[in-house]
């Protein structure tokens, strides 16, 4: 009897605690029941993803059930083949909202969240209510307490830009504009509040979706400025209006390409943007409609294998970044196999990959991923942003980019790129981006003009074979965002046939994230017709731009491999290649990088400053009193009799030829122009050549090349007289490098001086006794001494760079031969 009490008495109290464990604000207590929620409709976009989730859900170990929220027409239920993907529940499609008409399918989501919890008995049994979208993958167990999720505090991943909760746009659609969180994607909240917020979160959705005067970008974020992100706001509105404030987390949903913090494990894989690897890559749009799951045996196309990427990426963080991609798009395949042999598909053949899939790499890289404890780190709450066009405090660090080929035509490009960007103050670091094909590389001289980022040439396109070598650009710049740390929040991005006068930044030209800087391509006149209308969405966003861009490192990450596809997109369509369409005089699609970067912005909505005072072409005339910062020397120019085009030196060796250079342009004090206008043109293109064969000269002197003598003398002391050989002692150029080696080479010499002295005191001092017996002794060993004093006095001057003139007449009959 009294063992019997005390069972009873244990289970009653058992049950008290589990009781005042619901109570318990902070439900830390006890293994609530948990309940999984994600959003489709009746497509076969959605039924790839579905698949692809599920299986994640299934290896993840998370607890509790999951269902998919289905929302179908009446007409697409007909013909619907994905009713087993998942446990479903069907809820009504307001795709075409029933009272407005409005086509907006994203408000399927709240939509289907309010039914299910008016009409499911599931949701009588529920805690805790995690939220995912379809295009996930669940990496390990998501459990609300554990990411510190209390009733009112609902976790939830960060979505910065979401910055309608900083501006007017949230003080339109909520009364408590100051408890705006910018999130989404990852939700876990306690069902208490969710019954709350379900109706608000609707409701604010169709207010957003009709407040079409305040679409614009730079009100709400949304890149195509139609409203598309309207759901989001509604979450955050609606949250706003019920009282709920978010823990809010950046680490534990990751985008694929995206490498993860130090330490951390990303739980949920969310790849809703372009991602790659070398030079493979995936989109979710280009599979929109893709019948992939009815397809037997079919597969997304294999992504590298790890071992191909840590042979790839030395950097151990990238490398993980890397490996996150791979994991995610073999999972989804993964899904694809086990979901064909349900559908009663026959066993696929037996190949390299399949292998991988079944091997113990694959299942130990797949494994469920649990939250180490301390690694879940709560952002502070957010607080009013410094204005876009604010630069407050110390300035943000740039980093400049130009693009190359393995070629002489580019190196003295480079050259003068790197000796103008040395002089004219330009903060931050510099990489060349350098394109070379394997067997180019291996001849390749000129690794040391810069510092350099290698990347795989696609001058011959890898898929098409086509020829366009200006790919190579948008192809570079994804590749080093891909396989460099970045330390700098603003990327300048220019072209090697430049010379710099000065610091481009991002404070003076106003640029900001968002919203790059750039000048005006007027002649792209494609972003006025048909052109801009059959390649981007938004034809009404694109900028006639180019040359000097000016973009924000995260703006850059969204936004180059758009630059890429568009940059193909525009070659391929060679049918639009007319003079009338694109202004490109030679009508062979030459300039598709140039609307590939204007019509990737577009797709993005990255409207630009657009500044007439960063770069100039040398042969036009200048606005008066503009301090042009850039000579784009793209163009022929001439002064007088003299020109230059760069076209003309496209095949000639000027760097590894010993002292070769282009033909001086004329001194600018012959310049007599009585038009002011006209005088201040030549000035600048003389300015040009003139750095150019400076820098040329520098070069070579850099390389050790034997000094020409008294011509060479000539040639510095000419450029002296016109004001453009000077030394850079005050900013620690390489001139002064030079000055210095010269210095040091005449302090040799005058300690070889002191030595010989020396030696002819102790000399005389030893033989005085003898010097009469020894006279004609003495004077021979004299006449030897003295000849090689001369002879080591004019090496050391040879070595100053000074040579007497039958060794200067030798090396130049030596050259001419």
């Amino acid at each position: 009897m009294e063992m019997r009490w005390g069972l009873i008495t244990t289970i009653v109290a058992v049950m008290v605690c589990f009781g005042s464990g619901f109570a318990d604000e902070s439900g830390l207590r006890a293994p609530y029941r948990i309940h999984t929620l994600f959003s489709v409709e009746c497509q076969d976009y959605f039924d790839w993803q579905t698949v692809g989730l599920m299986h994640s859900f299934k290896k993840s170990g998370q607890p509790g059930p999951i269902t998919r929220l289905l929302s179908c027409t009446v007409e697409q239920k007909k013909t619907y083949k994905g009713m087993n993907l998942a446990p479903t529940f069907e809820v009504p499609s307001w795709s075409r909202h029933p009272k407005t008409g409005d086509w907006y399918p994203a408000i399927n989501k709240p939509v289907g969240v309010l039914h299910w919890l008016q009409h499911s008995e599931d949701a009588k049994n529920v805690d805790w209510v995690v939220i995912l979208d379809a295009d996930m993958i669940i990496r390990g167990p998501i459990i609300p307490w554990e990411l510190g999720a209390e009733r009112g505090r609902p976790f939830a991943a960060h979505y910065g830009y979401l910055v309608g909760c900083d501006n007017m746009l949230v003080r339109l659609h909520t009364k408590h504009p100051e408890l705006c969180d910018k999130v989404g994607g990852l939700l876990a909240m306690h069902m208490d509040d969710l019954r709350i917020l379900a109706p608000l979160w609707l409701s604010k959705t169709e207010d957003v979706r009709q407040d079409t005067a305040h679409w614009a970008t730079n009100l709400t974020g949304d890149v195509y400025g139609k409203g598309w992100i309207s759901e989001m706001y509604g979450y955050s509105f609606g949250a706003a209006e019920a009282g709920l404030k978010h823990k809010i987390n950046d680490d534990l949903m990751i985008y694929p390409g995206y490498v993860p913090r130090e330490g951390v494990e990303p739980i949920l894989m969310h790849y809703g943007l372009p991602f790659s690897i070398g030079n493979w890559s995936f989109t979710k749009l280009d599979h929109h409609e893709d019948n992939i799951v009815y397809d037997c045996n079919r597969l997304f196309p294999e992504p590298p294998y790890p071992r191909e990427v840590k042979m790839m990426e030395p950097d151990q963080y990238k490398r993980r970044g890397l490996l996150l991609s791979l994991e995610c798009m073999d999972t989804l395949n993964e899904g694809l196999i086990l979901q064909h042999a349900e559908n009663g598909c026959p066993k696929p053949k037996w190949n390299k990959y399949l292998s991988f899939l079944k091997s113990k790499t694959f299942m130990e890289l797949t494994k469920p991923k649990l939250l180490a404890p301390g690694s879940v780190h709560i952002l502070p709450e957010q607080h009013e942003p410094v204005p876009v066009d604010e630069f407050k405090g110390a300035h943000p660090k740039i980093h400049t980019l130009f693009s190359t080929e393995c070629t002489t035509y580019f190196d003295w490009q480079t050259v003068g790129f790197m000796h103008s960007f040395r002089l004219s103050g330009q903060p931050g670091n510099v990489t060349r981006l350098l394109s070379c094909t394997d067997e180019d590389l291996k001849k390749y001289k000129g690794h040391d003009l810069a510092p350099t980022h290698y990347v795989p040439s696609m001058s011959r396109h890898p898929l098409t074979g086509d020829w366009y070598p200006a790919i190579n650009k948008p192809a570079a710049v994804v590749h080093w965002l891909h396989h460099t740390n970045i330390d700098a929040e603003y990327i300048v991005i220019l072209d090697a046939d430049m010379i710099l006068r000065g610091p481009i930044t991002p404070w003076e030209f106003k640029a900001a994230r968002g919203r790059p800087a750039s000048t005006p391509y007027d002649y792209l006149i494609g972003c006025d017709n048909d052109l801009a209308r059959l390649h981007t969405r938004n034809p009404e966003a694109c900028d006639k731009v180019g040359g000097v861009i000016i973009m924000h490192i995260e703006d850059l990450r969204k936004f180059a491999m758009y630059w890429l596809l568009k940059t193909q997109e525009v070659r391929a369509d060679k049918e639009h290649y007319g003079k009338e369409l694109t202004g490109d005089i030679y009508e062979s699609g030459w300039i598709s990088e140039m609307y590939g970067y204007s019509f990737g912005a577009a797709e993005l909505n990255l409207r630009h400053m657009i500044s007439k005072e960063i770069l100039i072409y040398p042969g036009y005339v200048p606005e008066p009193g503009v301090d042009y910062r850039v000579f784009h020397y793209g163009l022929e120019f001439k002064v007088g009799n003299w020109s230059f085009d760069k076209a003309n030196w496209r095949n000639t060796d000027l760097i590894n030829k010993c002292w070769a250079k282009f033909p001086d342009p004329p001194n600018p004090l012959s310049v007599h122009h009585t038009d002011n206008d006209l005088r201040q043109r030549d000035l600048l293109s003389i300015e040009c050549g003139q750095k150019l064969n400076e820098a040329l000269f520098l070069h070579h002197k850099r390389r050790n090349c034997p000094e020409p003598g008294s011509e060479s003398s000539e040639k510095v002391s000419s450029l002296r007289k016109v004001g453009v050989y000077e030394t850079k002692q005050a900013q620690g150029s390489d001139d002064t490098k030079e000055t210095t080696d010269s210095s040091e080479s005449e302090g040799r010499f005058s300690a070889l001086k002191l030595w010989v002295i020396a030696l002819w005191l102790i000399s005389g001092v030893g033989f005085l006794v003898v010097m009469i017996l020894v006279f004609s002794s003495r004077k021979v060993r004299g006449t030897t001494r003295g000849k090689g004093y001369r002879n080591k006095r004019r090496t050391s001057y040879s070595n100053t760079g000074f040579l007497d003139t039958n060794d200067r007449d030798r090396y130049v009959r030596n050259t001419d031969t």
